[in-house]
């Protein structure tokens, strides 16, 4: 997907053209949502993600966005930034609305997005709160310390306790 605008600015889905090293910035440094956030992990997403990035008419990367997709059904809006210096025009409103009409298609049921303060920006091009949220369930492995301990495989064969056959896997200490 390419799009570009009357002002010289340019939305591409080629991932080959971003910078990385500009976007860790942003995200680890700036982004309530990623602060912290290592280069590794953000290596990882965008390797698992459509990735888009909107660039000036000098060919400088101005803003990022990721969906976190299967491409058929559904996708989750994600990473969404707009360089400081290029707020204010419209860029993050022009950029969710392209990827709303680029993933509206037969069979694409859903996207979603979460945000703590820009609603106003996606509200404007359709997203609303969850119509259905009751149906929805979160697994965070923030908020749960026994997920974030790091597991190992233990074999059932080594332990004197018959159940940790079923168990198979045991928080490290």
């Amino acid at each position: 997907m390419q799009l570009s605008r009357p002002d010289g600015y340019e939305l591409d889905d080629d991932t080959a053209r971003l910078d990385l090293d500009l976007v860790h910035t942003w995200l680890s440094t700036d982004a309530y949502w990623a602060l912290g956030r290592p280069r590794p992990v953000l290596d990882a997403a965008v390797a698992g993600s459509d990735n888009y990035g909107i660039y000036t008419a000098e060919g400088t990367q101005a803003a990022f966005c990721r969906v976190v997709t299967d491409r058929a059904t559904f996708g989750w809006l994600c990473d969404v930034y707009v360089d400081r210096a290029h707020r204010g025009r419209g860029l993050g409103r022009w950029m969710v609305a392209a990827l709303r009409d680029h993933y509206t298609k037969p069979g694409f049921r859903r996207l979603l997005l979460a945000t703590n303060d820009a609603h106003g920006v996606y509200a404007a091009v359709g997203f609303g709160p969850l119509l259905t949220p009751e149906r929805w369930m979160e697994l965070s492995f923030e908020t749960v310390p026994e997920l974030t301990a790091p597991a190992t495989v233990e074999s059932a064969a080594s332990s004197d306790d018959p159940s940790s056959a079923s168990k198979g896997v045991r928080a490290a200490s």
